[in-house]
């Protein structure tokens, strides 16, 4: 996103009440599907059928994207190669409010995300191993590229496990859950939710984004909405500002950022789709993906609660169940 963009959106950093509408199925169905034991493998990452309750997703080997390796704390090849090199390159987002954005005063990079970045940035490199960190900050459609090439070590940037992405790239195990959400203005909104409000309005999403992959398959594409891609979700809000979309499909995770930053905008319906976050790393660094694992079994336990609080509890408004806790975690051997 150009600097020009970033400083319209983020002109007003306050929290705000985000709004919801009613939900879809019963109230049991909808808190059984958010919460409790196993909750990252509940929906799928990408819905078949608006309003519908989505049913999880399976790749063709019939696996769940979100299992991963299980954790161990051994220095494999990919391990020993960071702590060699004294550092740790991590593609991040600067744009997302509250889950990796720039500090507009103190010029750092902080959020959920980047809480997490410096936990396991800490175990690879020891005590200071959090300010060994380059962060490389990559828009929404660079995200694979940049673990392919190389370029980072591992990518933490609100990235849905989902299964083409999983035949990409290597996934750690879940830390947190979202879904794709509808953000539109609080006032004289245009798109009431993922109905025929849509036909012929302009909806905005993130290139290379799961809430792209949705909003294309035949049941999403049928509503008939004008899409309107931009690099990175932010810049969606940006486009609401300045009344060149009518609303923002992305995770409800990040449309609470948007509604933090501008009050003018709210969170409106019921995620539909489950996206469960994980760290991206490359395919042939297996050492590394158990060894993040081993990061996150402590991290759920002892840190993720203070993180939420931080950056999270005044803003999320129940997205992520009424009580907030990290997904369970889910291994295939």
């Amino acid at each position: 996103m150009a600097a020009g963009g970033l400083a319209v959106a983020a002109a007003v950093l306050v929290s705000a009440v985000v709004g919801t509408g009613a939900p879809g199925g019963t109230p049991a169905d909808r808190e059984a599907a958010r919460s409790g034991p196993g909750a990252a493998a509940g929906r799928p990452a990408s819905a078949t059928e608006p309003g519908a309750e989505p049913r999880p997703e399976k790749c063709a080997d019939g696996s769940n994207p979100a299992e991963s390796l299980k954790p161990s704390g051994a220095s494999g090849k990919a391990v020993e190669r960071i702590k060699k090199k004294d550092k740790l390159v991590v593609g991040v987002d600067q744009n997302s409010y509250l889950w990796g954005y720039r500090d507009p005063s103190t010029g750092t990079i902080e959020g959920f995300d980047i809480d997490l970045v410096k936990a396991i940035a800490r175990d690879l490199l020891g005590k200071g191993g959090a300010d060994r960190v380059v962060y490389r900050t990559i828009p929404t459609d660079q995200r694979v590229p940049a673990i392919q090439s190389g370029d980072v070590d591992m990518v933490v940037r609100t990235m849905t496990i989902n299964c083409s992405r999983r035949a990409q790239v290597a996934f750690s195990t879940a830390y947190f859950q979202a879904g794709q959400q509808l953000v539109v203005p609080k006032k004289h909104a245009r798109v009431k939710g993922f109905d025929s409000s849509m036909r012929g309005k302009h909806v905005c999403y993130a290139s290379g984004s799961t809430a792209e992959k949705m909003m294309k398959s035949p049941a999403y594409a049928a509503l008939g909405a004008r899409p309107v891609v931009v690099p990175n979700q932010l810049d969606c809000l940006v486009r609401m500002q300045l009344g060149e979309a009518d609303a923002t499909v992305t995770d409800s995770a990040l449309g609470a950022g948007q509604a933090a930053q501008d009050p003018s905008v709210e969170l409106v319906g019921e995620p539909e789709t489950l996206e469960p976050y994980g760290v991206a790393m490359n395919l042939e660094d297996e050492d590394l993906v158990r060894r993040v694992n081993k990061v996150l079994e402590d991290y759920r336990e002892h840190k993720w609660k203070s993180s939420y609080d931080r950056w999270l509890a005044d803003d999320m408004m129940g997205t992520e169940g009424k009580k907030p806790a990290p997904p369970e975690p889910l291994y295939r051997d």
